[in-house]
């Protein structure tokens, strides 16, 4: 019988079916994200594999996201007062990113993500899942130490962001910050 966690010490080679079920119950198991390297250290396989891995789930209908802090798997809410969202137009520098995310998170609204209209592609979203002042900075880090490029430079500093909190207030302050920072967008 195989333990119920199995971690690279257990020296046990799993199938790609029994990893992949691995990975679920850590996804499931975990509050914070998990990186691919993490997962790949605990499944001893390489942080590709989990990449292929995350896919296939993904694709199996599992409810896994990439964030710019790792892997997570999405809850269902049932019981919990919906949370408000709201989709905000915004415009800088990049430069400016760790300003923009900072005046959002400090008034309790996460930002999940970031979208732009791109000339060929179309809608182009990726998963940004900041809440906090530390994760705002490990994602302009990130982006700094790996030399990538915002989205909004493709766009010239215009894009979009879906904003999430517990209530429409906190949203509206965050508005009304960003408003005052000449970054909003007005409707």
């Amino acid at each position: 019988m195989r333990k119920e966690t199995i971690g690279l010490t257990d020296g046990l080679k799993l199938t790609g079916a029994e990893r992949r079920q691995q990975l679920l119950a850590w996804l499931k198991e975990s509050e914070a994200p998990l990186t691919g390297s993490e997962l790949a250290k605990r499944a001893s396989v390489s942080r590709q594999v989990i990449v292929q891995d995350i896919s296939l789930l993904k694709a199996k209908n599992e409810p896994i996201i990439a964030t710019s802090q790792g892997y997570m798997y999405l809850r269902s809410a049932l019981g919990k007062k919906q949370p408000v969202q709201r989709i905000i137009a915004c415009d800088h520098e990049p430069e400016k990113t760790e300003e923009e995310l900072n005046l959002i998170v400090d008034f309790g609204v996460t930002v999940k993500d970031v979208t732009i209209e791109h000339p060929v592609y179309g809608d182009l979203t990726a998963s940004i899942r900041v809440s906090t002042r530390k994760e705002v900075a490990d994602f302009v880090k990130k982006i700094s130490s790996t030399n990538a490029a915002y989205l909004s430079q493709l766009t010239n500093g215009i894009h979009l962001h879906t904003l999430e909190a517990d209530d429409e207030e906190k949203i509206e302050q965050a508005c009304g910050a960003l408003q005052k920072a000449g970054i909003l967008i007005p409707e």
